[in-house]
């Protein structure tokens, strides 16, 4: 290769780690010969050796990887602001606009039905545009929601005509959000290796609490509801140009699933079902018990979380509790599942690799028995029992978001169409555990009134019967022992290389 090419596919790939092996018809066929027809050469750890083999195999990391995981994160966060932003503010949105508390909820409420039907086209829109476009979209809806919503507080308007603007605004904010949380499973299966996957997976999946978390901080802080839902709108303009810190893909994958792109969404259904589909969609009677176990267990403990986020003053407050006390409460769950996970991830991506089944049993029934004690903790002048559930609700099931994900990826081989189903089902039943729960608060003339103990039960007994579904599991990982298959015969093509 010449030192002018070598020069510009060094300043194009940055390679932090190199391992390639090409044959001379292979390296032809794709375009990437050199200028004198000779075979791209095996690179370890950053020393060359030019080689001709067979079969073709090239892995290669790059360090802008970590500033597209950055741009995802960022974007995540400020994607999730919208559903909960209404939320603190809800008196004096119902005030300034004239409408009832309800229709302040169902600003919020549109966001997770229009979830629903988005994330199932998200896998679709990857499959024929790639992951860049998938982003562009997200940050398209981003904007027209911030304002749309921010036309929407001109004192012109009355108040049917405003909030009308403020519901479509929602609408496109609901289509961002599952965009950028859906797929990144997909994105570390595209740019991470075998050694930071797990890791990539958490840290974009935590994001999304986080930005919800942020989104009822900010919202009260900023000044009046129009002046906050301008905030809401620079905030979702400005981080934009994220964007284009994501790449689509890097010239050179990191693993051997990282090569292949993930089966269409439609192929993945009916496997499920047992239909017949090409090879590589493909899923055997066991992992199609497996993916249908993580499913369960998925939905059910993010839709334990998302209700008891919405819930936790109706809970605590009629018990005793004040509403800092109640905040505080639901703080504790996020932040030691944050910590948890931040702590975790980095372990199961290299010491406990092949674990995640394992992880699965312990972590998921000690979840379930956390909220089923929750049902006896929620009593008068017992915060420090409370704040002891909070914290083992919150390492253990945010701890098993990445774990989760990672696991579907596994059984499924479709990074973007498992994970489109997961937090469709984490969703779904999070509308579910909502509406069900608030119908079961006691009246005012229980003892003490408007108490949520029948919710709480319904609550513990769901995730009870659920989550007992995990020991069920066998979650063999057969991606990534493929992966490590196609590692090891490049190593053994290197060192025979070395050795000639």
């Amino acid at each position: 290769m010449s030192d002018k090419s070598a020069e510009a596919e060094s300043r194009l790939s940055q390679p932090e780690l190199t391992y390639e092996v090409k044959s001379q018809m292979d390296a032809e066929k794709d375009g990437r010969t050199s200028e004198n027809g000779s075979a791209v050469a095996e690179r370890v750890s950053h020393s060359s050796v030019v080689v001709e083999a067979e079969p073709e195999i090239v892995y290669r990391l790059y360090r802008r990887r970590f500033v597209g995981l950055f741009a995802l994160i960022i974007l995540n966060i400020v994607s999730a602001l919208s559903w909960p932003w209404f939320g603190p503010i809800s008196n004096d949105m119902a005030a300034d606009f004239n409408i009832s508390l309800d229709q302040v909820n169902w600003l919020g409420n549109i966001v997770a039905l229009v979830y629903l039907p988005t994330a199932f086209l998200v896998p679709h829109i990857v499959a024929r545009y790639g992951l860049r476009r998938c982003f562009e979209l997200g940050a398209v809806n981003l904007i027209l929601s911030a304002w749309i919503r921010y036309a929407g507080t001109a004192q012109a308007l009355s108040g049917g005509r405003a909030y009308a603007l403020l519901m479509v605004g929602q609408l496109f904010a609901a289509i961002a959000q599952p965009i950028y949380q859906v797929l990144g499973p997909k994105y570390s299966e595209v740019w991470f290796n075998l050694q930071g996957r797990t890791t990539a997976t958490m840290a974009i999946a935590i994001s999304n609490p986080i930005g919800g978390a942020v989104g009822q901080l900010i919202s009260p802080l900023v000044g009046s509801t129009r002046q906050s839902i301008l905030v809401l709108g620079i905030i979702s303009t400005a981080v934009t140009p994220f964007i284009f810190l994501i790449g689509n893909a890097p010239p050179t994958p990191p693993t051997y699933a990282g090569s292949k792109p993930s089966p269409p969404l439609m192929s993945l259904l009916r496997a499920m079902v047992g239909q017949t589909v090409p090879q590589e969609a493909y899923m055997s009677r066991r992992e199609r018990i497996d993916f249908a176990i993580i499913i369960i267990v998925f939905g059910t403990l993010v839709a334990a979380s998302n209700a008891f986020a919405i819930l936790t003053a109706e809970i605590f407050q009629p018990v005793g509790y004040s509403a800092d006390v109640s905040g505080f409460l639901g703080a504790c769950l996020l932040l030691t599942g944050i910590v948890a996970a931040i702590i975790t991830a980095p372990l199961f991506d290299r010491v406990f690799t092949h674990k995640l089944a394992l992880t699965s049993k312990i972590l998921v029934p000690c979840v379930a028995v956390s909220w089923l004690s929750l049902i006896w903790a929620t009593k008068p002048n017992n915060e420090a029992g409370l704040f002891v559930v909070m914290t083992i609700i919150g390492v253990c099931s945010i701890t098993m978001l990445p774990v989760g994900l990672e696991l579907a990826c596994e059984v499924t081989r479709n990074a973007d169409g498992s994970s489109a189903i997961l937090w469709f089902t984490g969703n779904l039943f999070g509308v579910v555990f909502i509406l069900v729960q608030g119908a079961l608060r006691a009246s005012d003339d229980a003892t003490p009134p408007l108490n949520m103990h029948r919710a709480l039960i319904f609550n513990a007994s769901f995730i009870m019967v659920a989550c007992s579904s995990i020991f069920l599991i066998r979650g063999k990982q057969v991606r990534k022992r493929a992966d490590e298959e196609k590692l090891r015969e490049a190593l053994e093509v290197s060192n025979s290389v070395r050795l000639s």
